[in-house]
C-alpha cells in the first residue's frame, strides 16, 4: 500500500524547518541546496514546494503570521482592561523573545536582498502586516490606526533595545506599565 503524505502538513514542516536555517544563517546566505540538504530532503521536493528561495521566505512569512496571531489569541484570552490586555501582550512577547528577534533580523536579511520598491509592493508582506494590525486593532480594542502603528513601532523598537542594550538596559515590565498609562492617558483625553 503506498504511503499518504499529507502535502499541506508536510510543506508547513518544511517552512518551519527552514526558519530554523535562515534564522541560524541569515536569508541572503543560505541557497535552496543548502536548505535542502539540511532539512534531509532532495533538492527536486523542495522545489515541488516552492518554485525558489524568495517564495519559501513569503510562504514561511505567511504561515508565521497566521500561527503567531492564532497561538497569541489562544494563550491571551480576554482581558477586561486595555492596561491589562497590553500586559498580556508583553508578556507573550517577553516568553517569545529569542522567536521574535530572529524573525525581526530575518525579515531584515530578506529586506536586504530586495529591491524596496518590490518589497513595499509584495502583496504577502503587505497582507501580513495588514493581519498582524488588524488583530493587534481587535485584541487591544483600539480602532485609531496612528495608535495601532505606534503599538507596533513601540515592540519593534524593544526588541531592538533588548538586542543592543540586553536584560539590564531594557525591561518589558516596565515597558508594557509605560505604554498602557501612555495609551489610557491619550485615549481618555480625546
Amino acid at each position: 500500500m503506498p504511503k499518504i503524505v499529507d502535502r499541506e502538513k508536510y510543506r508547513k514542516e518544511l517552512l518551519w524547518k527552514s526558519f530554523d536555517l535562515f534564522a541560524k544563517k541569515g536569508y541572503g546566505s543560505v541557497t535552496m541546496r543548502e536548505i535542502a540538504k539540511e532539512l534531509g530532503v532532495s533538492t527536486g521536493t523542495l522545489y515541488h514546494y516552492f518554485p525558489n528561495k524568495q517564495a519559501l521566505y513569503l510562504q514561511l512569512v505567511e504561515e508565521q503570521t497566521e500561527q503567531d496571531i492564532s497561538n497569541f489569541i489562544t494563550e491571551a484570552g480576554s482581558p477586561d482592561t486595555l492596561e491589562e490586555r497590553i500586559k498580556v501582550l508583553i508578556e507573550f512577547i517577553e516568553k517569545n523573545e529569542d522567536y521574535f528577534i530572529k524573525q525581526t533580523l530575518l525579515s531584515f536579511d530578506f529586506y536586504q536582498q530586495q529591491e524596496r520598491s518590490e518589497i513595499l509592493s509584495n502583496d504577502t508582506l503587505i497582507r501580513a502586516w495588514r493581519q498582524t494590525e488588524k488583530a493587534f486593532s481587535d485584541y487591544l480594542q483600539i480602532e485609531q490606526q496612528p495608535i495601532i502603528d505606534f503599538v507596533l513601532n513601540f515592540i519593534g523598537g524593544l526588541f531592538t533595545s533588548r538586542m543592543l542594550g540586553g536584560e539590564e538596559i531594557v525591561s518589558y515590565e516596565e515597558q508594557g506599565e509605560l505604554l498602557a498609562k501612555m495609551l489610557t492617558t491619550y485615549l481618555r483625553n480625546r
